[in-house]
């Protein structure tokens, strides 16, 4: 329908009808001193019960290093126009001022069969590069993982700052999926596949 479409779809079902604007909800910064209403472990239980995919988020090697990757659960579509996606990471991570130094990133979806690689993926300090088989992807030559159930290359657009974390913003350059590929779960602390009960 587009924009214009839904615009004129609105004004034909509202008619002539005055409409009353909603209140302005009351917005405030959060000071960072306020104590949290609740605390991490109740967190991260009442969060585990959110189903999501699992990605391996990964960068091509600057200065002479090698390829640079971490295992993600916090990522997201974003925008479809521009083409947009999102992941967070901790602000201690090691791996995130490597990708930000190469400006581009690769996501890998996983598929089911994959959570060893993802555990590889999830480890500080090991060359997680080694014995896995990846080839570059089309425009930033990312390290795009060998059967992963889709990836999508990127070039970092923004970051935003998140409490303990960073969101980061990538424009999407290229993509492509196995649709005959499982996706690898993840569901309270632990990996599963669809229709696992």
């Amino acid at each position: 329908m587009g924009h214009a479409g839904a615009a004129a779809a609105a004004v034909r079902y509202l008619g002539a009808r005055p409409v009353e604007a909603l209140p302005r909800p009351e917005l405030r910064c959060v000071r960072a001193d306020e104590p949290a209403p609740v605390g991490q472990g109740e967190f991260r239980r009442v969060l585990g019960s959110f189903a999501s995919g699992v990605t391996v988020i990964t960068a091509p090697g600057t200065d002479g290093d090698g390829p640079a990757g971490f295992a993600c659960q916090s990522f997201s579509s974003l925008s479809l126009e521009p083409p947009l996606v999102c992941f967070m990471v901790g602000r201690t991570s090691t791996t995130w001022p490597r990708i930000a130094r190469a400006g581009v990133f690769c996501v890998n979806v996983l598929s089911a069969g994959q959570d060893r690689l993802c555990r590889a993926f999830a480890v500080s300090g090991a060359d997680k590069f080694a014995q896995v088989a990846y080839d570059p992807a089309p425009v930033s030559a990312s390290p795009r993982l060998a059967g992963a159930a889709a990836w999508i290359d990127c070039a970092v657009h923004a970051v935003h700052t998140g409490g303990d974390h960073l969101i980061v913003v990538g424009r999407v350059a290229a993509l492509g999926a196995d649709d005959t590929a499982e996706p690898l779960l993840f569901h309270r602390g632990r990996f599963a596949r669809l229709g696992d009960h």
